[in-house]
């Protein structure tokens, strides 16, 4: 009997363990898009009106920023409100 209840307790950890990294996995991604996009702002603001690094430096780091570009692009089309996703990957209503 007792074991049968160890059992029972190490599944019950061990579900809540495996919930736990999944929600603060997702908060990762989350909070990584928002970097990124955050990033490709401030390196491609001159196209929203932030003031932006000189140009050349701009054109040098074009080629790296595919990610980002399509992060932003992507951002663009949903325009969603950021801190709604991030009460929504968090589980907060």
């Amino acid at each position: 009997m007792g074991l049968s209840i160890l059992r029972f307790f190490r599944r019950i950890f061990s579900g809540l363990h495996t919930s736990q990294r999944e929600n603060a996995v997702a908060l990762t991604i989350v909070e990584t898009e928002e970097l990124e996009n955050i990033f490709a702002l401030l390196v491609l603001g001159s196209f929203v009106g932030l003031p932006s690094p000189p140009t050349f430096l701009a054109v040098e780091l074009l080629p790296f920023m595919e990610t980002e570009l399509r992060i932003l692009n992507r951002r663009a089309k949903d325009a969603g409100d950021m801190l709604a996703e991030m009460c929504g990957v968090m589980g907060i209503e």
